[in-house]
């Protein structure tokens, strides 16, 4: 079987290359994904930064830990909590006690300022350690040193604090040596740093930040932790060894801890791996899509070639066994070929995600550290989706009868076979039950973007099976010679035009669906902000996250205004006793709340909320007004509170509510601003902007900003899907039409034999192409419409604006390149029949 499974591909290389090429790039991609998370499963750990040279960091607790009857379990705090007054004297008996702030700043008039410019107290820059490369130490209030290379000695900058003048600059030390004092230009090394930091003194930094929820002890690591262990016991607070349950004691590597963000390499490729796992995935369902469409037509078209090798006594099983074979032979050499293209390809990524801003700078993909099981995974899942795809077409080639051999009619005969019919049914209920069944029990999975761009694959697949019996009912009458021909064509060769409509299905489904799911999800959200602001203004704070207490304080006195202030928390809780869940909430004065923010209540009153009290959503275990709930506040302290009342879950944004005096240190971030009846709304506005370090926005301006905006990762992973659809498109419609173009040239050459012109003929293959085209983009917008559909039933029963947003512009762009690639393929294979008949 190998032996005639080579001869016919040396004889047929033409009708498999669109198979060879799928699978070669199918599995190039699968190289480069699995060299991508093999490259992303550990992150390095990085050395320390801001506290490089400190001998001892102690940084107040910022992870809450609750113990279960399964174990501890533990999240991170909204904020870490202060080191404790009592703990902060015992440790000035040690030694020198240095705290730590980081609070952000906006320059403005200096056109360089990076905007992730961060204020430290200049007592800190020591234990990077920072050296002075120019100038000097700040000492007055508006005095400050800067790092890197964007300001100068002598550059004024302007802030929501008052004027500021850099009197020197700093670089950091590549390796700390002995000597750590801030001696202008003296060091083994300055590099440009890690962060932009502004340095104050370090009177000025502490009235910018009050609170310290870190410091530098420079004491014996040993006596630090007897000191704090000595002043938990004096507080009747139970130890954990190295850390009281109060603060943590960072030494060696753990003093990366204090860093900012020391998770951010975790996050990242978290993201990674789920942009690349998703990409994978669609890579193999889009690969044996095609393989198996082509492989089906290839089938299809050689029914006379298998009704002679029956006629010869040729036995179903052989002629299966050799349309195997050839499977074999294609996906081995397929395979093999992707694996070397995905090599070269890998390094290639890495540049694109690092240059995006997605990976940390030291990302790197291939090499030793990446093992074989890449090449493996790649190589073997070539090989399988090369047979799965052949399996049903083999099949269908052993059921092929003697008297094929005189077939002359190119006419299809059944649409479908009853495998294929039953499959896609079978494939259609599936779905239609699975999006019943979420519905009725979880709507809130089909927000999620795992479930919307998983789903819409398996009704996908279903309309594709089934794409054969819509193609008359789609195709209408076209008008002129031409028209009537293409039309009889399509119809009558409706194995073709399904095979060429297949692949555009998949891209139109996938951009319609994806882009569609983003888009309504995103209106929904907007429709949301719309509906529950009621004030005429929002402000927010114009640098850093929160308010300070005299601008706060400020906006109170403005005449003619009802404010209310709230705070961005979170609250945790214990569901089914052993799952710690994170939730996040906002603190408000509740009978303020009530003038300036409509709530989607659905039981009890937003009145009814006080210090005792919480409000919470239907997504929580819990949410019958009057039961009692065990949360433990941002900064971890514990409390029983009671509902007050229960908001619909909405599209996910609408999080819990408590008062004040239950924020858990959180500041103020945000105010709305009602005008009150008689007031004038524009002077209103105009007292509310003269408030220094506020943003202050109109309710038209707020609810056009809380359209949420695709991240890049999110982007990045759909141009990577729709760009791996619209390939495959490309490789499958030319391949198809191209196979059908050489059987078709005896049937175009008898039209320019009965006096069709050269023009004619193109244009009846134009004309046949862009009627599959258009058939493949009717069925990918039925399902689009069927998935967006469903999605907007979700947020109906989640007490969301319902909406469906379809991504016309994606739409469009994708039709038409669907629609060129097949027009130019179709006019190209239909030229060798224009030569002049021969008389």
């Amino acid at each position: 079987m190998l032996s005639v499974a080579w001869h016919t591909l040396r004889a047929r290389w033409a009708a498999f290359a669109g198979s060879f090429v799928a699978l070669a790039l199918g599995v190039a991609l699968l190289t480069v994904m699995g060299q991508a998370l093999a490259a992303s499963l550990d992150a390095p750990v990085r050395a320390p930064e801001r506290f490089a040279a400190a001998p001892v960091v102690v940084r107040g607790q910022d992870t809450l830990r609750v113990a279960t009857s399964t174990g501890e379990r533990t999240k991170e705090l909204a904020r870490p909590r202060p080191v404790p007054a009592g703990t902060v004297a015992a440790l000035r008996a040690l030694g020198p006690v240095t705290e730590d702030r980081s609070f952000p700043v906006r320059a403005y008039g200096a056109p360089a300022a990076p905007d992730d410019l961060v204020g430290h107290p200049w007592s800190t820059a020591r234990f990077a350690p920072y050296r002075l490369t120019a100038g000097r130490a700040p000492a007055a209030a508006d005095e400050v040193v800067t790092s890197g290379d964007w300001a100068t000695v002598g550059t004024r900058l302007h802030t929501a604090d008052g004027p500021l003048r850099v009197v020197g600059t700093v670089a950091t030390v590549s390796e700390p040596g002995p000597g750590t004092g801030l001696e202008a230009g003296t060091g083994p090394g300055t590099g440009p740093g890690f962060e932009h930091a502004v340095f104050y003194p370090d009177a000025q930094a502490a009235r910018l930040a009050p609170e310290s929820t870190q410091l530098v002890v420079e004491a014996d690591a040993a006596a630090v932790r007897a000191a704090v262990k000595d002043e938990d016991e004096d507080q009747d607070q139970d130890g954990d060894g190295d850390e009281g349950e109060d603060v943590r004691i960072l030494t060696g590597d753990a003093r990366r801890l204090a860093d900012a963000d020391p998770g951010r390499d975790a996050e990242a490729l978290t993201a990674l791996n789920a942009l690349f796992g998703t990409a994978g995935g669609v890579t193999a369902f889009v690969s044996v899509f095609v393989v198996a469409s082509t492989f089906a037509f290839a089938v299809d078209r050689r029914r006379r070639e298998f009704g002679l090798l029956r006629t010869a006594g040729a036995t179903p099983g052989q002629i299966r066994r050799t349309v195997l074979a050839e499977a074999l032979l294609i996906g081995t050499l397929a395979s093999a070929t992707g694996c070397v293209l995905g090599t070269y390809g890998a390094p290639h990524l890495a540049e694109l995600v690092v240059d995006g801003g997605l990976a940390p700078k030291w990302y790197a993909i291939g090499g030793s550290s990446a093992g074989v099981w890449p090449y493996h995974l790649a190589f073997w899942t070539g090989l399988l989706v090369a047979l799965c795809g052949a399996l049903a077409a083999s099949w269908r080639a052993g059921r092929t009868a003697p008297a094929q051999a005189l077939r002359e009619a190119s006419v299809d005969g059944r649409a479908l076979t009853l495998g294929r019919r039953a499959c896609g049914t079978a494939l259609a209920l599936t779905a239609g039950a699975l999006l019943a069944y979420t519905l009725a029990t979880d709507p809130g999975e089909l927000l999620h973007r795992k479930s919307y761009i998983s789903r819409p694959l398996l009704l996908i697949t279903a309309v594709a099976l089934l794409s054969p019996l819509t193609v008359r009912p789609l195709v209408p009458r076209l008008p002129g010679a031409v028209g009537l021909l293409a039309r009889a064509g399509a119809v009558a060769g409706v194995r073709r035009t399904a095979a060429v409509a297949a692949p555009v299905l998949v891209t139109v489904a996938l951009a319609g669906s994806l882009l569609g799911a983003t888009a309504t999800i995103g209106a929904a959200r907007a429709a949301e902000v719309r509906q529950q602001t009621v004030a005429d203004f929002v402000v927010t704070p114009r640098d850093g996250t929160t308010l300070r207490a005299e601008a706060l304080e400020r906006l109170r006195q403005v005449p003619g205004t009802v404010v209310s202030a709230s705070s961005a928390t979170t609250v945790f809780t214990l569901e089914d006793g052993v799952a710690l869940v994170k939730s996040e909430a906002r603190a408000a004065d509740p009978a303020l709340l009530a003038t300036t923010v409509r709530l989607p209540v659905t039981a009890g009153r937003l009145t009814d909320l006080d210090d005792g009290s919480i409000v919470v959503t239907e997504e929580w275990a819990r949410h019958r007004v009057g039961q009692q709930v065990r949360v433990w506040l941002g900064d971890g302290t514990p409390r029983t509170l009671r509902i007050a009342a229960v908001l619909s879950i909405g599209t996910g944004d609408n999080g819990a509510y408590v008062t004040p005096a239950n924020a858990g240190g959180g500041g103020v971030d945000r105010v709305d601003v009602r005008v009150r009846a008689g007031a004038d709304p524009t002077a209103v506005g105009a007292r509310l902007r003269t408030v220094d370090g506020v943003r202050v926005t109109s309710r038209t301006q707020w609810v056009r900003a809380a359209l949420p905006q695709t991240n890049r990762t999110t982007r990045l992973g759909m141009l990577l899907v729709l760009g791996i659809a619209l390939l495959y498109t490309g490789i499958s419609v030319a391949n198809t039409l191209a196979m059908a173009a050489a059987e078709r040239r005896a049937d175009l050459t008898a039209l320019r034999r009965a006096g069709a012109t050269s023009g004619q003929i193109l244009r009846l293959a134009a004309t046949e192409a862009l009627i599959a085209v258009a058939v493949g983009t009717l069925l990918g917008l039925l399902v689009t419409a069927v998935n967006l559909t469903g999605l907007s039933a979700a947020l109906h029963l989640l007490s969301a604006p319902p909406t469906i947003a379809l991504p016309w512009q994606a739409l469009t762009w994708t039709t038409a390149a669907c629609a060129l690639l097949a027009t130019t393929t179709a006019v190209t294979s239909a030229t060798p029949a224009l030569r002049p008949p021969r008389s």
